[in-house]
C-alpha cells in the first residue's frame, strides 16, 4: 500500500501524530487512504453542491472499509469567466488542476483516489492527473442542471447567451431579456445541454473512468448520491484488485471515447481533452483519428444546443450506456474492456435500452451517417481545425465568404453587436490560440450574438481560439497552427475569400502560396498580451492545440 509510506512503521510515528490531530483513528490509519479531490466552491454552480457528493463518496468509502481524506481543487465557472480577461484563465486551469491533484496525492501517499468534479476544465484536469500518477480512481461528477423553463420552452444556459444577441439586434425586449435571465439556471448542477462539462463527464463512463450514469444522473436527484456512495465503493475493489488508471484508460477506451463523441455529439472542446488525456497516458493521438471515427460513426443524439433535448432527456431515454449499447451493435466500441465498476464495459451496458428514440436515434435511424465533430484542413489550417458538426445548419456546411478579419474577441463582438456583419461574411478571429490569447479563450460571445441576430444560418466564423460546447452554427476553431506560431489565419486581409467545405474537412483561404509569401516578408507578430504572471508562463510552455493545448516539458 502507498499509505504505509505514512501510516507504518517506527519511522513513520510523527507522521501518526498529525493524523492524531486531525482525530484520525489507530484503526483508521490500518485501512486504505482514499483521497477525495472535491472542487467544491461557492462561485460555480456546477460545484455549489459538491460538498453533498463528496459527503456520500466518503461514507461510500467507509462502507467498503477504507479512510477516505478530502482535498480541494479550484474551478473556473467558464460562463461567469465568459467574455472578459478571466477567460484566458479557464484553459490554462486545466494544468494547474493536474498538477495539484498529483501533488496531493504524491505527497501523502494516497491508495486511490475518487475525483468529484463537474465543470468544463476540471474534469479532463483530474483524469489527466489520474492517468499521470497511475494508481487506481474514480470520477463522480456532480451532474448535470435540470433544463429551465421560458414560458412552456425548455431552455438552458446557451439561450440567454443567444439572448444578449437578440437584444442588441432589437428582436426582444428587456422584460424578455430578464425572463431567460431568470429562467435559464433553474438550479445547481453542470449547465444542462451537451456543453464541455457534460460532455466530458460522459466520456468518462465511455472510457470506463467512472460509473454508469456519472455522465447523466441529474444533480438534484438522489441517484446522483448513491452514485457517489457507489463509486466511494468501487474504488475500494480497484484498490484491493491494484486496477490502475492505465488499466483503464489506454487506446482501446480512447477509441470508445471518439466514437461516443461522434455519438452524442459532444463539444469540439472534448478534442483538446481526450488529446490531453491521451498524452499523460502515453498514447500517440492525431487529430486523424476524430475524422475517422466521424467517417464511420453516425451522430445519434441532438441535444442543446444542436436539439432541443437536455440532459435529463438522456439520462431518461437510457444515458450513455444505451449509446453505447447501439454502437456495440455495428462493432463500433470495444465492451471487453475493464471500468472503474470493476465490471467489463458489456458488463456495465448489458440491461441499457433505449427508451426515447428521439433523444437516442436507433442506430439504423441516425440524425446523421456522418460524427458529430470533423477535423479539417487546408492552407490557413495546415495541422488541423476542428467544428462540432452536428450543430451547423446544413446549409452552412459547404460555404464561401469573405472574411472579416478581428485580432481579438473582443474587437469581434464589437462588430458583431454593432450591426458590422453582413450575410455571407466569414468572421476571422485570431491571436487568441493557446499561446496568442493566451489562454485560447471560448468565443460563446460572437457565436450566440450571430445566433441570436439570426446569423448563424449565413454567417461562419474562423479562430485558432475555441468554442464553448454552447456555441452552435459554423463555428470553426482550434486553427493551427496559431496566429502566434506563424499560422497563415496571421496573414489573412479583410476581404480574402473563405473556402469552408465541412463534408470534405477543407477550409482554405483563396490566396496563393506566392501571395502568402508575399505577406509573410512584411508581417510582424504582436507583442505577448500577457508578460506577468502564471498566463505568461504558461504561454512559454504551452503547445498547440492540435497536440491538445498541453505544456511541453522544458522551455
Amino acid at each position: 500500500m502507498r499509505s504505509h509510506q505514512v501510516t507504518r512503521g517506527i519511522e513513520r510515528a510523527p507522521m501518526r501524530s498529525l493524523f492524531y490531530a486531525m482525530g484520525y483513528t489507530k484503526e483508521e490509519l490500518e485501512k486504505p487512504l482514499i483521497g477525495i479531490v472535491s472542487a467544491h466552491s461557492d462561485i460555480v454552480p456546477g460545484h455549489f453542491h459538491l460538498e453533498k457528493v463528496v459527503e456520500a463518496v466518503k461514507a461510500g468509502v467507509r462502507m467498503a472499509g477504507g479512510t477516505p481524506a478530502m482535498f480541494p481543487s479550484i474551478g473556473v465557472c467558464d460562463g461567469i469567466a465568459m467574455g472578459h480577461h478571466g477567460m484566458k484563465f479557464s484553459l490554462a486551469s486545466r494544468e494547474l488542476i493536474a498538477d495539484c491533484v498529483e501533488t496531493m496525492a504524491q505527497a501523502h501517499c494516497f491508495d486511490g483516489l475518487v475525483l468529484v468534479p463537474n465543470c468544463d476544465k476540471v474534469v479532463p484536469g483530474m483524469v489527466m492527473a489520474a492517468a499521470r500518477l497511475n494508481i487506481p480512481a474514480v470520477v463522480c461528477s456532480g451532474g448535470p442542471m435540470m433544463s429551465g423553463t421560458v414560458g412552456k420552452k425548455e431552455v438552458s444556459l446557451s439561450n440567454i447567451f443567444e439572448a444578449v444577441g437578440a437584444r442588441k439586434a432589437g428582436l426582444i425586449e428587456d422584460v424578455q431579456l430578464e425572463e431567460y435571465e431568470q429562467g435559464v439556471c433553474p438550479g445547481c448542477g453542470s449547465c444542462a445541454g451537451m456543453y464541455t462539462a457534460n460532455s466530458m463527464n460522459c466520456l468518462c463512463e465511455a472510457i470506463g473512468m467512472a460509473l454508469p450514469g456519472n455522465g447523466t444522473i441529474p444533480a438534484v436527484h438522489g441517484a446522483r448520491y448513491r452514485l457517489a456512495k457507489h463509486s466511494g465503493q468501487a474504488v475500494m475493489e480497484l484498490v484491493e484488485k491494484n486496477i490502475k488508471a492505465r488499466d483503464i484508460i489506454n487506446e482501446k477506451s480512447i477509441r470508445n471515447a471518439i466514437a461516443c463523441d461522434m455519438a452524442l455529439g459532444c463539444s469540439s472542446n472534448s478534442v483538446l481533452h481526450l488529446l490531453a488525456i491521451a498524452n499523460e497516458a502515453g498514447i500517440e493521438l492525431g487529430l486523424g483519428i476524430f475524422n475517422e471515427y466521424s467517417a464511420k460513426v453516425p451522430n445519434l443524439c441532438h441535444l442543446a444546443p444542436a436539439g432541443d433535448a437536455h440532459m435529463q432527456d438522456l439520462h431518461g431515454a437510457g444515458g450513455v450506456q444505451a449509446v453505447m449499447a447501439q454502437l456495440a451493435k455495428k462493432g463500433l466500441v470495444d465492451l471487453s474492456l475493464v471500468t472503474a465498476s470493476g465490471k467489463t464495459a458489456l458488463e456495465n451496458c448489458r440491461a441499457a435500452r433505449v427508451s426515447d428514440c428521439e433523444v437516442i436515434r436507433p442506430i439504423e435511424r441516425p440524425y446523421s451517417e456522418t460524427g458529430g465533430i470533423a477535423v479539417l484542413w487546408g492552407n490557413i489550417a495546415e495541422e488541423g481545425c476542428v467544428v462540432k458538426r452536428s450543430a451547423v445548419a446544413t446549409e452552412m456546411l459547404v460555404h464561401s465568404g469573405p472574411a472579416r478579419v478581428f485580432d481579438s474577441e473582443d474587437d469581434a463582438i464589437a462588430a458583431i453587436y454593432a450591426g458590422k456583419i453582413r450575410e455571407g461574411d466569414v468572421v476571422a478571429i485570431r491571436y487568441e490560440g493557446p499561446k496568442g490569447g493566451p489562454g485560447m479563450r471560448e468565443m460563446l460571445g460572437p457565436t450566440s450574438a450571430l445566433a441570436g441576430m439570426k446569423l448563424d444560418k449565413t454567417v461562419a466564423l474562423i479562430t485558432d481560439g475555441r468554442f464553448s460546447g454552447a456555441s452552435r452554427g459554423a463555428s470553426i476553431g482550434h486553427i493551427s497552427p496559431e496566429a502566434m506560431l506563424g499560422g497563415k489565419i496571421g496573414l489573412l486581409k479583410e476581404g480574402d475569400t473563405i473556402d469552408i467545405d465541412i463534408p470534405n474537412s477543407k477550409i482554405n483561404a483563396r490566396v496563393t502560396d506566392e501571395e502568402f509569401a508575399k505577406r509573410q516578408e512584411t508581417y510582424a507578430a504582436p507583442e505577448p498580451r500577457v508578460k506577468t504572471g502564471w498566463l505568461s508562463r504558461y504561454a512559454s510552455l504551452v503547445t498547440s492545440a492540435n497536440t491538445g493545448a498541453v505544456l511541453r516539458q522544458s522551455i
